[in-house]
């Protein structure tokens, strides 16, 4: 059996008795139709089981209102809990999402991005550091709109969105400072992104400042198993810090976890442990963790309204940059919090 040929325009207006014209009036925002012909109109559409094309609709106005999600670590907390924003966002912009995910490196990514630059994708956002540069590039040569979260690239056009990640980590100092700690770690992975190592270069910037040594160790990828190897590092050492600084709450979780199952050391009363991103699971009791929160609708907001925005002449050679603050959510893994 076939499958069900498309119903056009066309049969809709035989069976509504009314002109092509008025289904099309019918179904664009703010043209003049009667109520007589809307009624007869969305009838026949629902008997017919007609929807407008508005991929067609919006390629006659060089639109099609796509706009691509370039994503890596797609299974993490804070990624889903960004994405979830976005994509709600952008509904209610009137907009589509396409996602493409990033973590594999046998050229899929690539294919994925050609195909929906084919499908006219107006825009693409970039939702962390770990893409490679190159997909950047490719979506603004094809004449997308771009935004960069969390990224450190250089070229102009883009609307480029990032955290003041390196002055959250000074905050970091002064919080374990106060609660007491004198021999401060930096636990981070081996991801590298502009935002983990910003946090990195703040933190002991901050902390030699006070005139304090960090203990850093990097180690995988950042997810929690790499928090439980960084604190068996750690934690072995003849010295033990006495103060965690985890780049992100996965990180943290897995070190948290090691250092009271494995080491049998209380939290936070001999260590105290601050995280970064405000996961879910932070706030669960099991971990009660002091963390920086990212302000994720605002940025998914000032995201989605830049690109629902209508481009200048000197679209493409701007170089628009905005910075947020990461708020400090205190909990009780850090003493007097």
């Amino acid at each position: 059996m076939g499958s069900k040929a498309y119903v056009r325009a066309q049969e809709v207006a035989e069976r509504a008795g009314v002109s092509r014209s008025a289904v099309s009036r019918t179904f664009t925002p703010g043209a003049s139709v009667s109520a007589e012909t809307r009624r007869r109109v969305m009838e026949a559409a629902e008997v017919l089981g007609y929807h407008v094309n508005e991929l067609a609709r919006g390629l006659m106005r060089r639109e099609s209102g796509i706009v691509c999600l370039i994503v890596s670590d797609v299974a993490t907390p804070h990624r889903s809990v960004l994405l979830r924003e976005l994509t709600l966002q952008l509904q209610n912009a009137g907009k589509v999402a396409m996602l493409i995910n990033t973590d594999l490196t046998n050229g899929s990514v690539d294919r994925a991005l050609r195909q929906a630059i084919r499908y006219r994708a107006d825009a693409s956002i970039i939702l962390s550091g770990l893409p490679d540069k190159s997909i950047a590039q490719l979506c603004l040569r094809c004449g997308q709109r771009l935004v960069l979260i969390n990224r450190d690239d250089d070229q102009p056009g883009p609307l480029k969105i990032n955290l003041d990640d390196y002055e959250a980590a000074g905050r970091a100092v002064t919080a374990f400072v106060r609660a007491g700690c004198r021999k401060l770690a930096f636990a981070n992975s081996e991801a590298g992104t502009p935002s983990l190592m910003a946090r990195e270069h703040g933190f002991v910037a901050a902390a030699r400042a006070l005139g304090l040594d960090v203990m850093v160790e990097r180690h995988g990828w950042t997810g929690y198993a790499a928090g439980q190897v960084l604190a068996q590092r750690m934690l072995t050492r003849a010295e033990r810090p006495d103060a965690v600084f985890c780049a992100t709450d996965l990180l943290a979780c897995g070190f948290m976890d090691a250092a009271r199952h494995q080491f049998f050391i209380s939290i936070p009363q001999q260590l105290c442990v601050a995280g970064f991103d405000d996961i879910e699971q932070a706030s669960w009791l099991s971990y009660d963790l002091t963390t920086f929160a990212q302000p994720v609708k605002e940025v998914a907001k000032t995201a989605v309204e830049w690109l629902s925005e209508t481009p200048t002449d000197s679209a493409g050679s701007e170089n628009l940059s905005l910075r947020f603050k990461a708020e400090l959510a205190w909990r009780g893994s850090i003493r007097g919090g």
